[in-house]
């Protein structure tokens, strides 16, 4: 047993593992249970601690897409992308991983629990993000950034797209994970994969991704303050900050505030005290789909066991679960980090996923 703790204390928190990138996961999955838990605040005001819940809604969904381009841009090479046949292993992987997350991901949208899954979005971004693997850290930044700028204008069109009203739009809608719209979502997974090929680890990168991260966040959520520049009902869906909107200031604002709190967490984790006082977040960043999904199927037995019915987002409310479910998750992930080792719906999908594509041969 000494010797099973000691491996896993030295698992997450070797050299091997990138403790801020951890921290921000946990951060992100914290985030997303908050936003699902507890009753957000319209608007977020730096000066009204009333209304910081509201920093949670829309913000930690795309931390979370972000994150995904980052881990994609580590397991495909770091700062220089793997050369031909071992891309095309690691490529095969993800998008076998991608497939799995769509099957988990529909699963738990059958539990009836009423929040948006982020799972399909999540294994749709995934796949759309491996044709950029090869690229280097400028050309995938540059291509969130277009992507960012345009796709919120061409957004309004698509959400008007006839599938939506035809018979089981709905049912289409969330198994697309609509609500994550990959259209725009892409550029978030791509500034993430981007920042992971810039070299994560390096202190000028973070140092960057902080300073750009803040100056895109005031930005966006400044010029949302503005009236659109038509008073069109286009341009108040493009011009606007608002969460889950997919707008042209949200995905500026929100995705440099994304990227400002991955270059907090890495920067912070690089203070030995700091670094060992985020354990239990860290632990939860590591199993980050293991802790997503623990939320929704306990909140779906407790909801069936207490009141009949999983969709009563407003009597499971009442029970004012966020910090139960909040405490027992950190609590629970970090025992079984230190006494287990990696989270078991990671070690499934990794498992899963190298035992369907081997790796290449040496020549």
């Amino acid at each position: 047993m000494a010797g099973r703790l000691r491996a896993n204390w030295r698992r997450l928190n070797g050299p091997d593992r990138i403790a801020g990138v951890d921290l921000a996961r946990g951060l992100a999955v914290i985030g997303m249970f908050a936003a699902h838990l507890l009753v957000t605040a319209d608007g977020f005001v730096w000066t009204d601690s009333s209304s910081w819940t509201a920093l949670v809604d829309g913000r930690s969904s795309i931390l979370f897409a972000t994150l995904a381009g980052v881990s994609i841009g580590l397991v495909t090479g770091g700062p220089t992308p793997l050369g031909r046949r071992e891309m095309s292993v690691a490529r095969a992987r993800l998008a076998l991983r991608g497939a799995m997350l769509l099957v988990l991901g529909i699963l738990l949208i059958l539990t009836g629990v009423p929040v948006y899954v982020i799972l399909p979005a999540y294994a749709i971004l995934f796949l759309i993000a491996l044709p950029f693997t090869r690229m280097p850290a400028r050309a995938v930044l540059g291509t969130a950034a277009g992507l960012a700028i345009v796709m919120p204008f061409v957004q309004p069109a698509l959400n008007e797209l006839p599938i939506w009203q035809m018979p089981f739009g709905g049912e289409i809608d969330a198994f697309l994970g609509w609500h994550y719209p990959f259209t725009v979502w892409i550029a978030f997974v791509l500034a993430g994969l981007g920042v992971a090929r810039a070299g994560i680890t390096r202190l000028r990168t973070q140092i960057g991704m902080l300073i750009a991260g803040g100056a895109l966040a005031a930005v966006g959520y400044g010029l949302a303050e503005l009236p659109p520049p038509s008073a069109d009902p286009y341009w108040w869906s493009v011009w606007t900050a608002e969460p889950h909107s997919s707008g042209l200031l949200e995905a500026i604002g929100s995705g440099g505030f994304a990227i400002a709190v991955l270059a907090t967490c890495l920067l912070l984790c690089r203070v030995g005290v700091l670094k060992a006082v985020s354990l239990p977040l860290r632990a939860t960043g590591a199993m980050p789909l293991t802790a997503y999904t623990v939320q929704l199927v306990v909140w779906a037995a407790v909801a069936l066991a207490l009141f009949g019915d999983t969709s009563d987002l407003f009597g499971f409310r009442e029970l004012e679960p966020f910090w139960p479910l909040t405490i027992g998750v950190l609590i629970g992930c970090t025992a079984w980090a230190l006494l287990v080792g990696r989270g078991p719906l990671e070690w499934l999908l990794d498992r899963s996923a190298r035992a369907a594509v081997s790796s290449p041969r040496p020549t």
